[in-house]
């Protein structure tokens, strides 16, 4: 028997180098396979480019994202990296950036009107 425990290592080894990522990469399908079925219009997104945008309309293969106000491209659905949580949550400050803190223009040195 103590003849084939380097068989039996090397046939261990194997399992472990093949199938155990195959198993992950499934996994891993199946949630992006999962998100892309959530894809609604409305939902803010990442690419994996790092580009953000809302999703403005869903073809089978394609999706289109509002980058800004009026612009409008399309991706191919696989480069939908991530789904966003919407930024503007009222109420929920996600950092103490902004706030006043006795220096004039709490916008960080912008007017309050938002032009440059």
């Amino acid at each position: 028997m103590e003849q084939y425990f380097p068989i039996i290592i090397l046939g261990l080894l194997a399992v472990m180098l093949f199938v155990l990522p195959a198993r992950q990469r499934k996994r891993m399908q199946a949630q992006a396979q999962e998100m892309q079925d959530s894809l609604t219009v409305g939902t803010p997104v990442m690419t994996t480019s790092g580009l953000h945008g809302t999703v403005a309309a869903l073809a089978e293969k394609t999706v289109d994202l509002e980058i800004a106000p009026g612009i409008v491209v399309t991706f191919a659905r696989p480069a939908i990296l991530e789904i966003r949580k919407p930024l503007g949550d009222p109420g929920h400050a996600a950092t103490d950036e902004g706030t006043d803190s006795g220096t004039p223009g709490a916008t960080g040195g912008r007017p309050a009107d938002g032009t440059l």
